[in-house]
């Protein structure tokens, strides 16, 4: 990283060089101030004008922010040609200029893509990344004017959406992409990359000739143009420096959505391309362990392979049940992290559980090792196919959110769970992850599971709380939403999560555009899916069959993950 940072300063000077030499007045425009001794109290009526790169962000490079646009609206392929033509690009802008490195990057990362996938992965991925960069002394001053207006040379559609949601901006000014029938070309509209005097130009455009009160920039060379403009001129001069913590800001990020877990600069970049193939590799072996392995073995086999679990609390088999007669099955409600969950409680409990899903891809489906009852959000049919599993004697694990959440917060929690048993045992999750994310909303979610084996050295801490005593059930007569809303306090204050009031509706709504609805497919029922197996169960031939058809889906789900796919 060290040497990146070098690298990066190193090409930023020499550009400030070449442009220095081009300047009449070069030593003329040293005279801003740095963002450190601006005043920002009495500035609630102030109009202030901002660059993004560099002065709101603490990083001067965009790459990682395309590269974010190639990979996760595009493909994988894609981000890889776009780190591969990074050298090229670097020198384009020493030896051309600025705008045709930009023009560069654009073209490789949004042409033939959809403009609307774009705006997509702006509000759904580049929203936190964003926010992990915000450089903590202009985002306060910033913050501090009552009207706020961005100029950027990034294209408005990767930014707008983060900068109304997070940032409250007025005005948006940035490159317009061009289109044709929804579709990027790879060029772009009307003046074209806003830099030098065409960032001048539009902020006198937007204005309407009305001075800003407040500019900031990131270079007083660079930004000169429009800062000229402003009563009052600043730049941000010191860059290592803490960024914005979550405290500071100005909404809580509770969803976001995106395959990488770490900015991908390019160093980053270049090191998840060449771990991709082993990580590739090392899912499938662990998995595969999982799936054909009994319990007893597939644990220490995990470990032996990177993955760390961590169990907390007495697990129920060791704890006597009131009722030894009783041949119903418990009921363990899970905080939802990955789909995994039910994986790594039955490591907890030294034997496997079935699971409550819904919206499981097929994939999925013919790689559990465990068995599991399909939702189809009919509250009658479902509580009939919960009902009869427990009735069974089998244990069930639920996760009443109803879909992940990556952040430490916890959704509402339906109450459906509390109505079925009263033998209910609290379970809190913590997924670990380095590179990848192992859930998605808008991509393909059959390899979920893969991402998230795919990582260096994937964790998991499992937290078994006592059994909830029979007054906190519907059995002393609390309503099951009481018992859903205490239930929840509890595990939040327990895992350190915050509670919510937020669903899985509204979570698809933000981060892929839907409800988040499954339509049923014709003929299923909620029963026990009989391609779910126990391995204990299953034939040494019956499992020879199986690993092949999850090999030969395996191959299947990897070739769908370079085009992007709804999910």
């Amino acid at each position: 990283m060290h040497i990146q940072s070098m690298y990066l300063k190193t090409m930023i000077d020499l550009l400030h060089v070449k442009e220095r030499d081009n300047c009449d007045d070069p030593e003329g425009l040293r005279s801003y101030k740095s963002v450190e001794h601006c005043d920002k109290t009495g500035r609630g009526t102030q109009t202030v004008v901002s660059e993004l790169n560099g002065t709101l962000t603490r990083t001067h490079s965009s790459f990682a922010y395309y590269m974010l646009v190639a990979f996760e609206a595009g493909s994988p392929f894609r981000g890889l040609i776009l780190l591969l033509l990074w050298p090229f690009i670097c020198a384009l802008r020493f030896l051309v200029s600025e705008a045709a490195s930009v023009q560069m990057l654009i073209f490789i990362s949004t042409v033939g893509i959809k403009e609307t996938e774009i705006e997509g992965v702006g509000r759904a991925v580049l929203c936190k990344f964003y926010l992990e960069d915000m450089h903590p002394h202009a985002y306060q001053v910033f913050l501090a004017c009552g009207r706020r207006c961005v100029v950027t040379s990034s294209p408005r559609v990767m930014v707008e959406p983060f900068l109304t949601e997070y940032m409250k901006v007025d005005l948006v000014l940035g490159a317009e992409l061009h289109s044709v029938k929804g579709f990027c070309t790879g060029l772009l509209k009307g003046p074209g990359v806003l830099v030098g005097d065409k960032k001048r130009e539009a902020v006198e455009r937007a204005l309407q000739n009305m001075p800003p009160d407040l500019g900031l920039g990131s270079d007083p060379i660079t930004s000169s143009s429009f800062l000229s403009l402003c009563k009052e001129g600043y730049i941000v001069t010191e860059t290592q420096v803490a960024a914005v913590t979550q405290e500071d800001y100005g909404k809580p990020l509770i969803f976001h959505d995106g395959r990488l877990a770490r900015r991908p600069t390019p160093m980053v970049s270049l090191f998840i391309y060449l771990w991709f193939p082993i990580g590739l590799v090392l899912s499938v072996l662990r998995l595969f362990s999982w799936v054909l392995l009994p319990v007893e073995l597939a644990t220490p086999l995990g470990a032996f392979l990177g993955v760390r679990v961590r169990i907390t609390g007495a697990p129920p088999l060791l704890l006597q049940k009131e009722n030894e007669a009783s041949s119903r099955g418990s009921l363990y409600v899970c905080t939802h992290r990955t789909l995994l969950d039910p994986i790594f409680l039955s490591v907890g409990l030294r034997r496997r559980v079935a699971a409550v899903t819904y919206s499981l891809s097929k994939v999925s489906e013919m790689l559990s090792p465990l068995k599991t009852v399909t939702l189809s959000r009919r509250r009658e049919e479902d509580a009939r196919a919960i009902e009869s599993v427990l009735q069974q004697g089998a244990d069930l694990v639920i996760c009443p959110e109803g879909t992940t959440c990556r952040e430490p917060y916890l959704l509402r929690f339906s109450p459906l769970f509390a109505e079925m048993t009263n033998d209910i045992v609290p379970v809190g999750m913590r997924a670990g992850i380095s590179l990848f994310h192992g859930t998605t909303a808008r991509g393909f979610k059959g390899m979920d599971p893969f991402y998230f084996l795919m990582n260096p050295r994937p964790s998991y801490t499992v937290t078994i709380l006592d059994p909830l005593p029979k007054e906190e059930t519907c059995a002393s007569g609390k309503s099951s939403f009481n018992v859903a809303n205490d239930l929840q306090k509890l595990m939040g204050s327990v895992m350190g999560y915050q509670c919510t009031n937020l669903t899985r509706k509204d979570k698809y709504r933000i981060l892929a555009g839907n409800d988040g609805l499954v339509p049923a497919s014709k003929g299923t029922t909620n029963i026990l899916l009989k391609r779910s197996h126990s391995i204990n169960e299953t034939s040494n031939s019956h499992l020879a069959s199986e690993s092949l058809t999850m090999l030969s889906s395996l191959w299947f789900s990897f070739c769908k993950c370079f085009p992007s796919k709804q999910g």
